[in-house]
């Protein structure tokens, strides 16, 4: 009988593994120079490792699991199916409230409200371990990629927004001693009904060297631009200027203590013509004067290309699942990025910036969110934007496409 593929290929996946193994020092035996055979400790240990490896990708779903799954929601509690709550404006429901250690591991939402800047106007809040401030603090659109507020469907590895209206998060959130999730109406009218469900698990306690999960907003409506009198991109004079150190970028997140950087969400309207994504990614890690990652481009940094041709996308890392009226004033983006095949670590602190535009000549509309984890305490949020302000909306600024010249048309 003709062996199977996966019976022809063993020895090679048995020497890749014992290479493995050498080359890190697992084992102190490497291959016997005379032969170019595994030592009989080494190839005992590769066997484990198969073995280990095999028992994964059969047993995983199958293995018994040791924590409580539990589910705070909007249910009815007289038994009925009246299985929302209302805020007020200016009131707050809360979504989770637990004592213990545990984990947050999915987020659900589906909203109906006369206030068309729901999305906006809502305020997502989280608490770990009773701190003073909290580690979450981002209008619950901007949470799940929805910056313009306005909704619309697309799937990436940790949101998702499904039909119709449907908001769902998967980041892993862990706490050791409680956990307290709150949404805030902000707005100046009623939430008639909010569902809600946050699942989580319950342990008897957490391991050591886990970060607390991090989100924070911030915006810049418009970007301050360092020219005004431009009106092609490409001109010597927005090509010819440089900017090596940062200065006026964008930025994200500044952060201190250990943690690493998992992805952004970035929404952006346009206030002025042409491509808004010249601008290079920059992020500053542990005090380094000049970027420790420096990118080239915006589209780059998003995993794209060539301003995307216009053409939406949403993948599992990467996405700008909403692109409407590209390259002219009143367009509209909204972007992700996860850095979940290599999270960007941090010991002392971390810089996220980007420019806006070729060494930030543009005035664009920038709304974002960083996610990240890290020690406690975190350094205090700045102060979130008051809420008519977070309402995206065009300004009149310098450079291509006047404003005037847009009102006139």
């Amino acid at each position: 009988m003709e062996k199977s593929d996966g019976e022809k290929n063993l020895p090679d996946r048995r020497r890749m593994l014992a290479g493995l193994a050498a080359g890190a020092g697992l084992f102190g035996l490497a291959a016997t120079p005379a032969t170019g055979q595994m030592g009989s400790w080494a190839a005992y240990h590769v066997d484990q490792m198969e073995k280990q490896a095999t028992e994964e990708f059969l047993f995983s779903q199958a293995r018994l699991k040791s924590y409580r799954a539990r589910r705070s929601a909007s249910w009815d509690r007289t038994g009925g199916n009246d299985d929302s709550v209302p805020i007020e404006a200016g009131g707050e429901a809360v979504l989770l409230d637990v004592h213990g250690a545990g984990v947050v591991t999915h987020l659900w939402f589906t909203i109906n409200s006369q206030d068309a800047h729901h999305l906006k106007n809502l305020v997502l809040r989280a608490w770990w371990e009773d701190e003073a401030t909290p580690s979450v603090e981002v209008p619950i659109g901007d949470f799940f990629g929805l910056g313009l507020g306005e909704y619309f469907v697309y799937q990436s590895e940790f949101l998702v927004v499904a039909p119709v209206k449907a908001l769902n998060a998967y980041f892993k959130m862990p706490f050791a001693t409680s956990a307290r999730m709150t949404l805030t109406n902000e707005g100046a009218a009623r939430t008639d009904s909010l569902y809600f469900a946050v699942d989580y698990v319950l342990l008897h306690s957490l391991p050591e060297g886990l970060g607390r999960f991090h989100a924070q907003y911030r915006q810049a409506a418009p970007c301050k631009a360092e020219i005004d009198n431009w009106t092609n991109e490409y001109s010597l004079e927005v090509n010819g200027r440089k900017n090596l150190s940062g200065a006026g970028n964008y930025v994200f997140l500044e952060a201190a203590g250990r943690g690493h950087l998992i992805g952004v969400t970035q929404a952006v309207l346009q206030n002025q013509d042409g491509w808004f994504g010249e601008g290079d990614d920059m992020i500053f890690i542990d005090g380094d004067k000049h970027p420790t990652i420096q990118g080239t481009g915006t589209e780059d940094y998003y995993n794209g290309a060539w301003d995307f041709h216009a053409e939406p996308f949403a993948n599992q890392r990467e996405g700008a699942p909403l692109i409407v009226n590209a390259q002219k004033i009143g367009g509209r983006y909204c972007l992700y990025r996860w850095h979940t095949e290599s999270p960007i670590a941090f010991e002392k602190s971390i810089r996220v910036t980007m420019e806006h535009g070729h060494a930030n000549h543009r005035a664009d509309d920038f709304f974002t969110v960083a996610y990240w984890y890290q020690t406690e305490p975190h350094v205090e949020f700045p102060a979130l934007p008051r809420a008519a302000e977070r309402i995206p909306r065009i300004y009149a600024v310098g450079g291509a496409g006047a404003f005037e010249q847009f009102h006139s048309n």
